[in-house]
């Protein structure tokens, strides 16, 4: 039969041929413990136990299978190997664990198969990708494939040092992509790179820029490329759209061995409801809920996880494990927080279940989510969790021993939609809105911050953030710049998605490439060059990185010059003793004679200047720096009288 009519299948079990003898002996690779540890909701290397794993017993070779379907009434795997003949291969369950097992002589890597499930519901009959496969066929296909995980990794060097790159008092400035849609290849169908291929080139463009750290939006196996990964089916299977498992090794292992960390976008939060995943798996309500009021999230029409059943908990946390060891991620980047917290979450009264409290908090997801931290930063301190959580939910990146959730790092998306907010109006305006600007400091220390400017604000309609910005085309890219310049001043870690950096006029397509071709053009360049020298001055400088999350290292000079649509401010090391001044002008009105006090006498060298040349500006400047005057501004006893050009962002530092 053909694999791809696989859903068809309702042949009945038959009784065991003789040819299935050998199949039916009971060579496992669960123990007792596995078992005990699986149901009590802790075992977290589930992976090396459940799926399909190349083995041999007794000297035969072939594959081990195993599956959990507590609710089915028979279970078999069938594939290439036995025609799709879902009566050849039977599996059997092991001890009243809910899972089924067993072992096929002869199949091996590259093996296509499925699980073929009759549940104790009124037996029905489910064709269903393995929920632990390794790989999976390319969309729309969705049989699994045996695979191993071999691989010669060589990054021992960067495994050994990255807990300096990824530190808290680290500079983290990470270039967001979307590998399918990050470079095409125009000549061939215009299809996306594979692993291998965009190795080479996204290496040498993030060194170019000066990123630190590449996140990839979700590379595990999904069935929409629409979806940009976020509607998850295999949560331990890299897209088989860009290669296999050792493909996206490699790619991780090259990156690494350039300095280059690499963040996973990770999707605990709910699943699609495709009939070959997880979605009502053995026939019950396995991986989610039964109620719609807490198992279908309303605004996409998706599973949500059932986080107090104790196996999903052991499913997901050893998905997050799974690719912080297997594939040596630096970090996951845990999305939708938000919806996992709130049980109201998009949903209208009466369309939602109190908790046992009778408050609208997820219980069962905030105790999942303090466990997934605990295990991650208990196995590997030398990574990160980002949660992307868009409320005050507090203490969202504190320990879980002070009560909060345990995540490293939380995205400031409050930071983003105000400056987004503010950037977008005419600069006449700004000044009654000077607050965007300025309310950030009032709580930028109650977490570990991290500015995004990130994929979901330049898509559905929003435009480009080089479209979002006012005026004429000079005025446009003098915005980016300044919104740019801004953004690596403030007191956080950084985040910039795909062709913002590029200033790209149309918003982003996943099914096209970035307009590489605006390079050819100065004002594009221009953009390009400033940003990859912001990455450089905030790598080199202690000063702009060092104290991201203790208020000691954020001072401002002047922040109530709205009238002016100036705002300066200092940036300090972990000494103190080091500082960078920092001055913006949101208004395309040059400032002559503009006074801004400093904490320290000398000449203070203008390390940046947005307004320069090299990036597309005027030519506006202070001729590479400025001595101060004895004059006391803004509290300080010197001051820098300087020339403020217009829609522009300067850095100065005292000279040594």
């Amino acid at each position: 039969m053909d694999h791809s009519q696989q859903n068809q299948v309702i042949q009945p079990f038959t009784s065991a041929s003789p040819q299935q003898d050998t199949f039916r002996d009971r060579r496992s690779l669960l123990t007792s413990d596995d078992l005990y540890l699986f149901n009590e909701g802790t075992h977290f290397h589930l992976y090396d136990k459940l799926g399909a794993h190349p083995a041999t017993f007794d000297g035969v070779e072939g594959t081990y299978f195993a599956v959990w379907a507590p609710e089915a009434e028979q279970v078999s795997v069938f594939g290439t190997f036995n025609h799709w003949d879902p009566t050849r291969h039977p599996l059997h369950p092991c001890q009243s664990s809910g899972i089924w097992e067993g072992f096929v002589p002869g199949v091996g890597r590259g093996t296509l198969y499925k699980f073929h499930i009759r549940s104790r519901n009124h037996g029905a009959v489910l064709i269903k990708t393995d929920p632990f496969a390794r790989l999976n066929e390319v969309p729309p296909k969705s049989a699994s494939v045996v695979w191993d995980l071999g691989y010669t990794w060589h990054d021992q060097d960067w495994m050994q040092s990255r807990v300096r790159h990824n530190a808290l008092d680290a500079p983290i400035s990470i270039y967001e992509v979307h590998l399918g849609s990050w470079m095409r290849v125009p000549g061939d169908g215009n299809r996306s790179l594979s692993y291998r291929e965009a190795a080479p080139k996204l290496i040498e463009y993030v060194q170019q820029l000066g990123f630190t750290h590449v996140e990839f939006l979700p590379l595990m196996d999904h069935p929409f490329f629409g979806s940009w990964g976020y509607q998850t089916t295999g949560y331990f299977a890299p897209s088989a759209n860009y290669g296999t498992p050792q493909d996206l090794m490699y790619l991780i292992d090259q990156l690494h061995q350039r300095n280059i960390g690499v963040i996973l976008d990770w999707v605990p939060s709910h699943f699609p409801t495709d009939e070959h995943g997880l979605s009502r798996f053995d026939g019950s309500y396995l991986f989610e809920h039964a109620d719609p009021r807490q198992g279908l999230h309303p605004d996409w029409g998706t599973a949500v996880f059932n986080y107090s059943r104790n196996e999903v908990r052991s499913f997901l946390i050893s998905s997050a494990l799974f690719w912080l060891e297997q594939y040596h991620a630096d970090g996951l980047r845990v999305d939708a927080v938000a919806s996992m917290l709130y049980l109201d979450y998009s949903r209208k009264e009466g369309e939602w279940i109190p908790n046992r409290q009778g408050g609208r908090e997820n219980l069962e997801a905030i105790s999942f989510l303090r466990q997934l931290n605990e295990e991650v930063y208990r196995r590997h301190p030398d990574v990160q969790t980002y949660a992307e959580e868009s409320t005050s939910w507090p203490s969202v990146s504190r320990p879980t021993y002070a009560g909060g959730l345990g995540f490293g790092m939380k995205w400031d998306m409050g930071w983003m939609h105000d400056t987004l907010e503010y950037m977008a109006l005419d600069p006449v305006y700004r000044k009654h809105h000077h607050r965007n600007l300025t309310f950030r400091m009032l709580y930028a220390f109650q977490e570990n911050f991290l500015l995004p400017l990130s994929h979901d604000e330049v898509v559905h309609g929003k435009g480009s953030l080089l479209g979002k910005m006012p005026g004429d085309d000079w005025q446009k890219f003098a915005n980016l710049r300044v919104l740019f310049g801004y953004m690596y001043a403030q007191a956080a870690k950084k985040l910039l998605f795909m062709g913002g950096e590029i200033g790209q006029w149309r918003e982003w397509a996943h099914d096209d490439s970035i307009d590489w071709n605006l390079l050819q053009y100065p004002p594009h360049q221009g953009v390009q060059r400033w940003v990859a020298d912001l990455n450089r001055l905030y790598r080199t400088e202690p000063a702009l990185h060092e104290c991201d999350f203790d208020p000691r290292g954020f001072e401002w000079i002047d922040c109530q010059d709205a009238d002016t649509g100036a705002i300066s401010l200092l940036r300090h090391d972990r000494s103190s003793l080091h500082s960078i001044a920092i001055v913006c002008n949101f208004t395309p009105v040059p400032r002559q004679q503009y006074r801004v006090g400093v904490p320290k006498g000398g000449y203070w060298k203008e390390l940046l200047n947005s307004d320069a040349s090299a990036y597309g500006g005027s030519g506006m400047g202070n001729l590479g720096g400025l001595s101060t005057e004895p004059v006391p501004a803004h509290g300080h006893t010197h001051s820098l009288v300087m020339t403020l050009p217009p829609l522009a962002v300067l850095f100065f530092k005292p000279a040594a």
